[in-house]
């Protein structure tokens, strides 16, 4: 399984049930099954748009996120790859090997020298392709800090900028819209000027499947503005706090010293698994077992995504399964992450319930927030009287550990957002 602790977690016949479904929300993440829909032997094919080996001379990849190895192996399988960049997190082992592929492990989720290397090699290797060679580009979540190339500011100044953006709050969009505005590459710079043909194969992470949101839109475009940026920085007051040289870019773009990000697509971009992938997958197994199941879709501040979960918890017979991706502002120097603290936050409002539930959330990508978990599972029965000191220092990883109520995959070479589950004891 999947889930390296099952057995552990799994203590009746609730936990197993609720654990196997999530097993088949992470089983149906894997990138294969999105990528195999559309490319046959020698054959990508994607609505009217079609790309055969034959037509090509070379066949490049440029694979970054999360899902990078995952995705690079499988089309390396399915077509004849000459060469190929893999841009991993650090600490997640690679699945592909060989001579034909240069594999980077940069930090995630803040940026450092292998994330502006690995930028860097990219777009020295994409400016020396010729027009009968054709560029895939394989795309998935975690792609903003694996690759990173600052635009009027040091990497320092943009590390700096991305852990306040990190900790504020802010949206995945409203993140990017800034990191955009800070790069090189991101919001479809690092496609520019490119003189063959290319594809990008992109996994989501995003809600609504913003092509301009998944990875900054690196190979995509960006509807967002400086201004839109300045906008930011000021919602969460961190003026002030951003290193000077951030604000004297952000500035000179709204007062148009500086171009804007492109606004049009110049390659084709291709969405080929979402969250809801893995949401119809863990339905169908919540059917098997003889729930009906009810599905919500979750994003935004936390408190407000566990108040949503709340008005819609099960009845007998029935389970909840949530998916997508809340924002938390971190509190403190705790542990945890947020599908930790919306399984915490859930259990501490279930506590003047009259009826009890296991609850479960993980992250797809199996590293929830700063721990080495995907996430927790626990029963509403258990004593949340200390909850509050540990929300307080974002600190649900602890409280958790306490109970052996932490879910452990290990990194799962995917990212399709967050998966949870509620089922009724």
């Amino acid at each position: 399984m999947i889930i390296q602790n099952y057995r552990e977690l799994a203590q009746n016949r609730t936990k197993k049930h609720a654990l196997q479904i999530l097993e088949s929300g992470l089983e149906a993440a894997a990138p294969n099954i999105g990528l195999e829909k559309y490319i046959k032997k020698g054959k990508i094919k994607i609505d009217s748009s079609e790309f055969f080996s034959e037509n090509y001379s070379a066949i490049h990849l440029v694979a970054f996120g999360k899902a990078a190895d995952y995705m690079a192996k499988t089309v390396n399988f399915l077509l004849d790859v000459k060469s190929g960049f893999i841009v991993i997190p650090k600490g997640s082992k690679s699945v592909l090997s060989g001579k034909k592929f240069q594999i980077f492990q940069a930090s995630h989720p803040t940026p450092n020298q292998v994330s502006v290397d690995a930028a860097k090699a990219i777009q020295k290797f994409l400016k020396r392709r010729k027009k009968s060679e054709l560029v895939i580009f394989l795309v998935s979540g975690g792609g903003s800090s694996l690759v990173c190339l600052p635009d009027g500011v040091d990497l320092s100044d943009k590390m700096y900028a991305n852990d306040l953006l990190l900790k504020s709050g802010a949206t995945i969009q409203e993140f990017n819209c800034v990191r955009k505005h800070l790069s090189q590459i991101k919001g479809g710079r690092l496609v520019q000027g490119l003189t063959c043909d290319a594809i990008s194969l992109i996994m989501s992470d995003v809600d609504d499947d913003d092509l301009s949101a998944i990875s900054s839109g690196t190979t995509y475009c960006d509807n967002t503005t400086f201004s839109d940026a300045l906008k930011i920085i000021r919602k969460y007051n961190l003026v002030k706090k951003m290193p000077e040289n951030v604000m004297n870019r952000i500035f000179d773009g709204v007062n148009g010293k500086i171009s804007e990000t492109p606004k049009e697509p110049v390659i084709l971009n291709y969405v080929v698994a979402s969250n809801q992938d893995c949401i119809d997958a863990m339905t169908k197994k919540a059917k098997d077992f003889g729930y009906s199941a009810k599905v919500l879709k979750i994003s935004g501040n936390i408190k407000d995504a566990t108040q949503k979960i709340l008005k819609e918890l099960p009845s007998p017979k029935s389970v909840l399964i949530f998916g997508g991706e809340t924002t938390v502002e971190v509190l403190g120097n705790g542990k945890g992450g947020r599908n930790q603290e919306i399984v915490l936050r859930l259990l501490k409002n279930m506590q003047k319930l009259d009826s009890k539930f296991v609850v479960a959330s993980i992250g797809t990508d199996g590293i929830d927030g700063n721990t080495e978990y995907a996430g927790a599972i626990s029963s509403s029965e258990i004593d949340v009287s200390t909850v509050n000191k540990y929300l307080m220092n974002s600190n649900s990883s602890e409280f958790f550990a306490k109970i052996k109520g932490l879910i452990k995959t290990g990194y799962t070479h995917t990212n399709l957002q967050d998966i949870g589950i509620i089922i009724p004891q």
